[in-house]
């Protein structure tokens, strides 16, 4: 059984291919990528013509066994349209299998549009969180911002350019005042680190859908963000128990985003049952 290299390419600029990631391309039996067309440019350009397979999203099924014998014969390589294989992809699906099979799986590390954007984006780097692509629809995205509302490292998301101002407005919503970076069109031509708060963010880009891949970067919780104060508690909750909703279940839901015993909120309740919730 051959091993299966997982080989980053460049997420824009050729120049960041490095030497092991083309050896390895031209070595294996089988190139495996998730758009050919795409991968054909990059392959042409660098003059290696090992046999190249598509194996993405909707065609994971039937490829992989495509792939399995090729392996059987030699080794095959992974890659994605740009950077680092089996980073929000079907390579991960791949590469599982693969090490259920006994098959020696090797990484080629080089260009990640993740790490990339975090070192240059002025926000912290000693822990992070990578959140892949933000739900497409307006209720699931602020939800999901939701449970990370108390997260204290640094936020990392892919997001589409068409729905980079919607994802803005919900961040201000659900997080608040919180740094961002936008990164765009790295190692390119029209490169772009926007670097602010989000609602200058978000008046930068409300009015236009930038061109190019978006990396959106959000500050992390800060220290005071975690436990609510008194008040924050009282309006929440009396926010809950005028769109009628019963004590008990208001504060479980206030305390379990305040970081409040149900006890406290509950008896917070109580008061403002007691003197109206006007």
């Amino acid at each position: 059984m051959g091993t299966l290299y997982l080989v980053a390419t460049p997420i824009g600029n050729l120049e960041d291919m490095t030497l092991r990631a083309l050896r390895i391309l031209k070595e294996v039996r089988l190139i495996a990528a998730e758009d050919t067309r795409t991968s054909r440019v990059l392959l042409q350009h660098f003059r290696i013509e090992t046999p190249l397979t598509s194996y993405h999203e909707h065609n994971k099924l039937h490829k992989v066994e495509v792939i399995f014998d090729a392996l059987a014969l030699g080794d095959v390589a992974l890659i994605s349209d740009a950077g680092t294989p089996a980073i929000s992809d079907p390579g991960y699906e791949l590469v599982k299998l693969a090490l259920a099979r006994g098959v020696r799986v090797v990484p080629i590390p080089g260009a990640s549009a993740v790490v990339t954007a975090l070192v240059a984006s002025g926000l912290p780097t000693d822990g992070f969180v990578y959140l892949g692509f933000l739900p497409r629809k307006d209720s699931d995205r602020r939800k999901f911002l939701e449970s990370l509302r108390r997260e204290p490292r640094t936020l990392i998301a892919y997001e589409s350019p068409h729905r980079l101002s919607d994802a803005l407005r919900d961040v201000q919503a659900v997080l608040g005042q919180r740094p961002v970076c936008v990164a765009r069109e790295m190692t390119k031509h029209y490169e772009e680190f926007f670097r602010g708060t989000v609602s200058e963010a978000l008046a930068r880009f409300q009015d236009e859908n930038p061109k190019g891949e978006i990396t959106l970067l959000i500050g992390g919780a800060l220290a005071q963000e975690a436990r609510w104060d008194e008040a924050r508690v009282r309006d929440a909750l009396r926010q809950r128990l005028q769109d009628g909703e019963s004590l008990s279940s208001a504060a479980k839901q206030v305390a379990s985003e305040a970081l409040w015993r149900k006890g406290e909120v509950y008896n917070l309740g109580l008061s403002l049952a007691d003197g109206g919730c006007e």
